[in-house]
């Protein structure tokens, strides 16, 4: 078999108004910058992503593959589309020359949204099934939080999808849309069923490893073959208003009937699982006053969810910070707060020294927090990850520092590029330890809680102020589809 392989990833969220530029793909921050051919494979070799677990199995079965790129932006606002049409062509441009090919593999996320398609994964689909014609087997992977068309159904043939969340299975759900281009080359397509659901699911309850999401997971792994047999379920990224937005069922099998059976059984269960899933959000008050009392060992860790820049938000709100000034916590540590200009500054000033800082809350709505602070560690931003979701990758946060405010035990982590703290190597770049601290807040929803919650005696969610629209009834969605009801709402 000769494949050609590409991966072209953004999660976009409409509610932020910066666009998702060219230079955005171009550049590392979570994941690598922008690879092309060989360095595809070399680049993301071992990593946790689904380009990786697809080449991994594919290799070890004597296939040939052609990598043609791969590029991820961190979420946010709408991809341009002189990024969008310059990626595209980049990989339709490379797909007319690869003739003959036994199938197409693409490395999607499922959400992207550029400024004239809603549906970005769609278009591309579209595309790429113009230059390969209606025949060629082409299978995507998609993000769980993925946002399915029916544009992106008809054009492709099988699309896997994470089951995790956070996300420690991106290889493995490489490696399964491998068996299904296998499959398919060998056995024809399969027949196929999709099914939308009736109600968004905000993004801090699609955790997992707690019911109902994990109960609802578990049901997927009795579908997995023979063949092209197979159920996927993804939860919707509920920060981008379009028709599309939520979750969906998505199943495949040799007989028509028995995909229709499959989707229905599954999707009987997303819908009874409405009343089961919790929406409730702790005030930052409540939830620093609620690590305080804590007893145990272990810092407790508190989320500010709605400041979450994996999901689009700036991760510069400062709404936790004030209240663990108000509370005068014990040793404490916030981060990632992303303020360019505030890390300068004490780069600038250097090791250990003090001077009047705004923090943050360079966003609408928010206001700077100012503070005397000290300059406790300076870093060039560059680490790498060690925990179990993005192990074997490098964040780049570029100039960065942790900043103590004077007369507290409050220590802020400053970065240059908006980034997660999703791993605990993050901290300790900062020559800070995460066990001896006795609170932890941090910018994300989920994903830092593969690393964080080991050590973690307590992980709270807080709804202080930002941009990611976790509590959905004060969203205004003007595209949604009629009759989609909102969870809390």
């Amino acid at each position: 078999m000769r494949i050609a392989i590409a991966g072209f990833q953004h999660e976009t969220n409409t509610f932020v108004e910066s666009p998702t530029r060219l230079s955005d793909f171009e550049r590392a921050d979570s994941w690598p910058e922008l690879l092309r051919g060989r360095d595809v494979l070399g680049v993301t070799d071992g990593m946790n992503l689904p380009i990786a677990g697809f080449a991994k199995a594919a290799l070890a079965e004597g296939v040939e593959l052609l990598p043609i790129l791969w590029c991820a932006a961190e979420p946010g606002g709408k991809v341009t589309d002189r990024a969008f049409d310059t990626i595209a062509r980049l990989i339709t441009d490379k797909l007319q020359g690869m003739t003959p090919l036994d199938g197409v593999y693409l490395d999607l996320h499922g959400a992207m949204v550029t400024e004239s398609w809603d549906d970005g994964e769609g278009e591309l689909l579209a595309r790429i099934r113009q230059i390969i014609g209606p025949d060629l087997p082409l299978v995507a992977s998609l993000d769980m939080h993925a946002n399915i068309s029916q544009q992106m159904v008809n054009y492709s043939d099988a699309m896997t999808i994470f089951r995790t969340y956070p996300h420690l299975d991106m290889a493995a759900t490489g490696a399964r849309a491998y068996r299904m281009i296998r499959e398919i080359h060998a056995n024809g397509r399969p027949a196929k069923s999709w099914r939308q659901g009736e109600y968004l699911i905000p993004l801090h309850i699609q955790y997992t490893e707690v019911a109902p999401a994990q109960t609802l997971y578990g049901t997927l792994k009795a579908f997995d073959g023979p063949g092209t047999r197979l159920v996927e379920l993804a939860m919707g990224f509920t920060a981008a208003d379009t028709a599309d937005c939520g979750p969906s069922v998505l199943a495949y099998s040799s007989s028509q009937p028995d995909a229709e059976a499959m989707a229905g059984h599954v999707f009987a269960k997303l819908q009874a699982a409405e009343t089961q899933f919790e929406t409730a959000l702790l005030t930052p008050e409540d939830a620093v006053e609620t690590a305080q009392k804590a007893t145990g060992a272990g810092p407790v860790v508190i989320a500010d969810v709605q400041d979450n820049p994996g999901a689009g938000a700036s991760a510069d709100t400062t709404g936790l910070l004030r209240e663990l000034v108000i509370q005068n916590t014990p040793l404490s540590i916030l981060g990632l707060l992303h303020d360019p200009q505030l890390a300068a500054k004490a780069h600038a000033r250097g090791p250990g020294a003090e001077f009047e800082a705004e923090i943050g809350g360079l966003g609408p709505g928010d206001t700077p927090y100012l503070a005397n602070v000290r300059v406790h560690h300076l870093s060039d931003g560059q680490c790498r990850y060690t925990g179990e979701m993005y192990g074997g990758g490098i964040a780049t946060l570029g100039p960065s520092t942790a900043l103590q405010l004077i007369g507290t035990q409050i220590h802020v982590i400053v970065t240059s590029i908006r980034n997660q703290c999703l791993d605990l190597a993050q901290i300790r770049l900062f020559n800070l330890e995460p066990e001896q601290a006795r609170i932890i807040c941090v910018k994300s929803t989920a994903h830092f809680r593969a690393d964080f919650e080991p050590i973690a005696q307590d992980v709270l969610l807080c709804a202080a102020p930002g941009q990611f629209p976790c509590e959905l009834k004060d969203v205004n969605y003007t595209k949604l589809r009629s009759g989609v009801r909102i969870l809390g709402g």
